[in-house]
């Protein structure tokens, strides 16, 4: 009895450690999405981050769409 009372501990560390490897690994791959999807959200608005800063595009607006919003 007294080995496999020197063992329990060892078994309630490995599911501890276990169990918080498995909550952190998830916790990354959730913050690796989120982020991902705040890219692609600022992207399909023509914000793009790089090492530099953030730069901000323009639309492209074809003259013929341009001339047909601005008529009165």
């Amino acid at each position: 009895m007294g080995a496999l009372g020197s063992l329990i501990p060892l078994v309630i560390l490995f599911a501890f450690v276990g169990f918080t490897a498995y909550i952190g690994y998830h916790l990354y791959i959730f913050a690796n999405d989120l982020a991902d999807r705040g890219v692609k959200k600022m992207e399909k608005k023509n914000v793009v981050f790089t090492k530099d800063g953030m730069k901000v595009g323009v639309k492209e607006v074809r003259p013929e769409d341009y001339a047909d919003k601005t008529q009165r």
